[in-house]
C-alpha cells in the first residue's frame, strides 16, 4: 500500500534513496493501483525531486535493466530530458548521427515522445529503423555504422507498467529525469539537456559521483538542448560556463525556427531535409551546436570551435545521411 507514503509525501516530507527505489521496484512491478501512482506521480509535478530521491528511482530503474556490453567501444550518448514543453524538431537524433559521422561512436538512448509530439524512437521507426535489444546486432551496427538505437521499453521492461500513465498524463514527470541516467551500455561519455536549472544542479550532484565524462546543457529560455534562442549554461567536470550564440561564432534563432511540427510526419519530413543538406541555417546551426559539445565532452582536446567545424563537415559533407543509411542496412 503506498496511502501511509503518500501521505507523508503530501505533508512535505522526503524520500529516502532506499525508499524511493523500493517504491520504484513495487510500481514496476504493478503492485500499486493506478490511482496511488498517478498520485504519486502527481507529488512530484508540484515540487521538485531531491538528489535522493532521484538517485533512488534511478537505482530501482538500473536494477531491473537489460544490460548491453560495449565496452570495446569509446560511446558517448546525448540525449535530453524532455519535458520542456517546446516542441523542437529532434535535435539531438540529427546531432547524434552527425557525431557518429564525424567518427566517434554512439550509443543513443531513447523513447518515444511523450511531452512531444515526435521522440526520437518516432522519428527512428519512421525512418525504417527497426529496434533490438540483440547485443550482437547492437555491436555490430555501432561497429560498421558508428551509432546503434537503444529503444528504451526493450531495455526496461520494468517501464511497461507506467507507459499508459505516462501517456494519459501527457506531461512530464520524474520518469522524464531519469531516461537519460539509465542508459542500458552505461557509457562513458555524455552530453545530457535539462529543462531547468534546478535539474542541472540535481544532475551536476549525481554525475560528480561517476566516472563519467559529461556535460550538461539549459538554454537559459527553458529548453533541453543549445536551441540557440538564448544563452545555455553548461555544466561539467572542469565546473560551469555560461555562453551566448555569438561566443561559439553563430547567429541567434528565434523558437520557430526549430520548430518540430505537430505530428510524427511532420516531424520526419524536418529530420529528413536536415539530413539532406537541405534544413535552413537555423536548423543546421542547432544541430551543430549540440553535436559540438558532445564531440568536446568525447575528445576535450579540441576548442569548441574545432568542434563544430568537425559538426558542421559531418553534415555538409553528406557523412552524417551515410551514417543513418549505413546502420538502416545493416538491420
Amino acid at each position: 500500500m503506498l496511502q501511509p507514503t503518500l501521505k507523508r509525501l503530501f505533508e512535505y516530507n522526503t524520500l529516502t534513496r532506499n525508499e524511493a527505489r523500493n517504491i520504484l521496484v513495487n510500481i514496476t512491478s504493478e503492485n500499486y493501483s493506478k490511482s496511488e501512482v498517478v498520485a504519486f506521480l502527481s507529488v512530484f509535478m508540484m515540487r521538485s525531486v531531491t538528489v535522493e530521491e532521484l538517485s533512488g528511482f534511478r537505482d530501482g530503474l538500473l536494477e531491473q535493466c537489460k544490460k548491453l556490453d560495449l565496452s570495446d567501444f569509446n560511446t558517448i550518448d546525448m540525449c535530453g530530458t524532455g519535458g520542456d514543453g517546446k516542441n523542437t524538431f529532434n535535435i539531438s537524433t540529427l546531432a547524434s548521427l552527425v557525431v557518429a559521422g564525424a567518427g566517434y561512436k554512439v550509443a543513443k538512448h531513447g523513447n518515444a515522445g511523450v511531452s512531444s509530439a515526435c521522440g526520437s524512437s518516432n522519428v527512428m521507426e519512421y525512418m525504417g529503423y527497426k529496434f533490438t535489444n540483440d547485443n550482437d546486432k547492437l555491436k555490430n551496427q555501432i561497429d560498421k555504422a558508428g551509432i546503434c538505437f537503444l529503444h528504451a521499453p526493450l531495455f526496461h521492461p520494468a517501464m511497461k507498467a507506467v507507459g499508459p500513465i505516462r501517456r494519459e498524463l501527457g506531461i512530464k514527470t520524474f520518469f522524464n529525469m531519469l531516461g537519460p541516467m539509465v542508459n542500458p551500455s552505461d557509457p562513458k561519455n555524455q552530453l545530457v539537456g535539462v529543462f531547468s536549472l534546478e535539474l542541472a544542479r540535481i544532475y551536476q550532484y549525481i554525475y560528480q559521483q561517476t566516472d563519467k565524462n559529461f556535460s550538461i546543457v539549459h538554454s537559459i529560455d527553458g529548453y533541453d538542448e543549445v536551441s540557440l534562442t538564448d544563452a545555455f549554461k553548461i555544466i561539467s567536470h572542469n565546473g560551469e560556463k555560461l555562453m551566448t550564440p555569438e561566443d561559439i561564432n553563430l547567429p541567434q534563432n528565434k523558437p520557430e525556427d526549430i520548430f518540430g511540427g505537430s505530428t510524427v510526419e511532420e516531424s520526419a519530413g524536418i529530420f529528413k531535409k536536415v539530413l539532406s543538406g537541405d534544413g535552413s541555417s537555423a536548423q543546421n546551426n542547432a544541430v551543430a551546436a549540440n553535436a559540438a559539445l558532445a564531440i568536446n565532452t568525447i575528445n576535450p582536446g579540441l576548442t569548441l570551435d574545432q568542434s563544430i567545424e568537425e559538426a558542421v563537415n559531418s553534415l555538409k559533407s553528406g557523412n552524417a545521411k551515410k551514417t543513418l543509411d549505413t546502420l538502416l542496412s545493416l538491420q
